[in-house]
């Protein structure tokens, strides 16, 4: 006996339309052949498709919800054909095939390309403002220099893979309610490529690569930031039977220095003054990326003030591994007060002291706070 269509979705009498799509969808999904391993799959979505087919047309369930399936015989199953008679079934179908066919679909997938290799180097904050060479070492895969990359033994070759005729896929096609389904996945023998080695070479057991050391001289360019990626094309490991090569990435960093900073192109530095230099200025030696630099310091100078060196910065790097200019070097001040004194030095701030007066002199408003009082008072 034909079962309840509503047990068939596993929905209640009175459920509703969206209720029956979303209970059909799901079920649908499940069981489709092309998709389920169910062994009765088709079965079970044949049966799926006739209960949504009825319960989705008001004037056919309403027979079946008087009459059972006396009142339906011949509308449900009778001259089938896929789409017609569904309500709404082209967004049911797009929904659960377009994904479908998507997904399983494959194209022939050939040999691999070769792998992509990274190595880490370290540069000191000079080699990073000058630029620098390096050689570096790593590993690669190369091709086998006894098959020279076909995979079979010396006298043989790679012959056409026996299950997909050389294509690299495989065809499955399936009957359907809906119609005829084709299901083109990579050729599970020979992983797309077409063709099988019966006789693999002994040196590379058959994939026509080996792993060995390689040396590369590298230039590190002169304002390199840290982090930055160098790009070496076809450096890195062989592609599969002629496949091209993958390519070697260079990951710079850049060691911290003792008193340089860096923010973008910019460098900074800290120097410290002593409260004579500040009050009546000076000339100082200043360093910096090209050696000491004398920079003036007016009388006055106060903590925290900040003088630019003009193009005395990193170079800027430009995206072709060229610099182009070069940044400026930010000193910023540091009155160093003394915590310990001579008995003269005393003696002389002492006298020093008794020329400015005794007492603390309070500090006038900045602007921003004499313009935060004036909006107070605008809102009182």
């Amino acid at each position: 006996m034909a079962r309840d269509y509503y047990d068939v979705l596993g929905v209640g009498r009175d459920a509703g339309k969206d209720d029956i799509k979303r209970a059909f969808r799901k079920l649908a999904r499940q069981y489709h052949p092309d998709v389920s391993e169910e062994p009765d799959a088709e079965t079970k979505f044949k049966e799926i498709n006739e209960a949504y087919e009825i319960l989705s047309d008001d004037q056919k369930r309403a027979r079946y919800d008087r009459f059972g399936h006396a009142g339906v015989n011949g509308a449900a199953g009778a001259g089938y054909s896929g789409a017609a008679g569904f309500a709404g079934f082209e967004d049911i179908f797009e929904d659960l095939f377009s994904s479908f066919v998507g997904r399983q679909t494959s194209t022939r997938r050939g040999p691999a390309r070769g792998g992509n290799i990274r190595v880490d180097v370290s540069v000191s904050f000079m080699e990073a403002a000058t630029g620098v060479e390096r050689e570096i070492e790593f590993e690669r895969l190369t091709e086998c220099d006894v098959c020279h990359g076909s995979g079979a033994r010396e006298g043989s070759q790679p012959v056409t893979c026996p299950e997909c005729t050389g294509t690299g896929q495989t065809r499955r096609v399936s009957q359907t309610p809906l119609g005829s389904f084709v299901r083109m996945t990579t050729c599970p023998r020979c992983g797309g490529r077409g063709t099988i080695i019966p006789d693999p070479c002994p040196n590379c057991d058959g994939s026509g690569r080996r792993r060995k050391s390689a040396k590369l001289n590298v230039t590190i360019p002169a304002g390199v930031h840290d982090g930055l990626r160098i790009q070496y094309t076809g450096e890195g490991d062989v592609g599969e039977h002629g496949a091209p090569p993958g390519n070697l990435f260079v990951v710079v960093h850049v060691e911290e220095h003792t008193y340089f900073r860096r923010q973008d192109n910019d460098i900074m530095i800290d120097v410290s003054l002593n409260v004579a230099q500040a009050a009546l200025g000076d000339k100082v030696k200043v360093p910096t990326i090209d050696g000491d630099v004398e920079l003036t310091i007016p009388p006055g100078t106060q903590t925290g003030k900040a003088f630019r060196l003009r193009g005395k910065g990193m170079p800027r790097l430009r995206n072709d591994g060229t610099s182009a200019g070069r940044g400026d070097q930010l000193v910023y001040v540091t009155v160093a007060v003394p915590t310990k004194l001579t008995d003269k030095q005393r003696e002389l701030f002492a006298q020093l002291a008794e020329t400015f007066g005794g007492g603390i002199q309070p500090q006038e408003k900045g602007f921003f706070a004499r313009m935060s009082d004036f909006f107070n008072s605008e809102q009182s």
